[in-house]
């Protein structure tokens, strides 16, 4: 599937908001169009994000293309600006961000329609690396799945959360692809659900055995036995290792800690933010209270309640078995391993 994808100069996204009741494109035009769709969940998961951002300025160099320098600049600026501002934790969004302002200080000598060609290739290139970024880390992260493992998966981290294949999933993919019979066990992730409606509903589209179960059952199930390996994506890693991803993880690692199950992150290089010693360090973006109260306008909660919503918690490197990397795997990643991947 295309999670993003450019049509007639236009970015059309994936709805995720829909899925999996119905399947739609929605088209950005500006900058400030996608962010809204960045903020308002139309699309979600890091790479995706970075990804949307970048084409998110190829939309405004487009607009503004016959536009003077000083113009088109400004709109640059602004979509920087802009896009920066949608979400706080996903740093794969600043990075991408930062890879397009790289792009337009390099072609500030030229002219705006060269510059403006040269940031939609630099879009479409940050995309299609990602897809292979993710086929490699299936690939390395494929020979940690035993034949007939059961899989335990926390959010989404599938296609829909990237340019295409996944981290997690992409891992599950691969290791399906290598002829390993698998299954999965697909946390719902509360409160947005994306494990309900969009992991268990990728998996089905690909005939990948899964079954959903509740947040709260993760404990159960792992004392039970019934899960042998879990593989979570990231939105932020730090130096160290400490790994931000969606809220429920953390308790997912405890929990696997506990009952000596490994537990992965996959996760690409432009997830490592080397500026952050630790997750103490990492932005944690609070969302809006009806995410908790209720969903798609039916109500559960009462009137006048407190609402505590954190989209992301932080896992401690310690609880970490493994990071899987286009690089391969890290085992037990800690502030060195991971300076070494960067070949510092």
């Amino acid at each position: 599937m295309e999670t993003l994808r450019w049509r007639d100069g236009r970015l059309e996204l994936i709805d995720q908001r829909r899925l999996p009741l119905e399947f739609e494109y929605v088209a950005c035009d500006t900058a400030a169009q996608t962010a809204d769709a960045i903020r308002d969940m139309v699309v979600r998961g890091a790479p995706a994000i970075g990804c949307t951002a970048a084409y998110g300025v190829a939309l405004e160099a487009q607009r503004h293309l016959q536009a003077p320098r000083a113009q088109f600049d400004a709109a640059l600026e602004h979509s920087f600006a802009v896009l920066a501002a949608s979400r706080p934790t996903a740093v794969n969004l600043f990075w991408a961000i930062e890879r397009m302002r790289q792009c337009h200080a390099q072609m500030r000598g030229g002219t705006t329609l060269a510059e403006a060609a040269a940031l939609l290739e630099l879009a479409r290139q940050i995309a299609a690396d990602d897809v292979e970024i993710n086929r490699a880390m299936g690939r390395h992260g494929a020979k940690l799945i035993a034949d007939g493992a059961r899989i335990m998966t926390h959010c989404n981290a599938g296609a829909l959360a990237t340019a295409g294949h996944g981290t997690a999933l992409g891992v599950i993919r691969s290791a399906r692809d290598a002829g390993k019979r698998i299954s999965v066990i697909a946390n719902e992730t509360r409160p947005y659900l994306q494990g309900a409606r969009l992991t268990a509903w990728e998996l089905v589209q690909e005939n990948i055995p899964v079954t959903l179960a509740t947040d709260n059952m993760a404990g159960h199930l792992m004392q039970q036995g019934r899960v042998d390996v879990i593989v979570v994506g990231a939105d932020r890693i730090a130096a160290n290792g400490d790994t931000a991803n969606k809220i429920g993880t953390y308790t997912v690692a405890v929990l696997a800690e506990r009952h000596r199950i490994p537990f992965y992150i996959a996760a690409p290089l432009s997830t490592i933010d080397l500026a952050i010693a630790d997750g103490s360090a990492i932005p944690i973006e609070e969302r809006d209270p009806a995410e908790v109260t209720g969903f798609r306008g039916l109500r559960w909660a009462p009137e006048g309640v407190s609402v505590f919503n954190p989209a992301f918690d932080v896992t401690p490197a310690a609880l970490i078995s493994g990071l899987i990397t286009e690089k391969g795997v890290i085992e037990r990643p800690d502030a060195g391993k991971i300076r070494a991947l960067f070949g510092n």
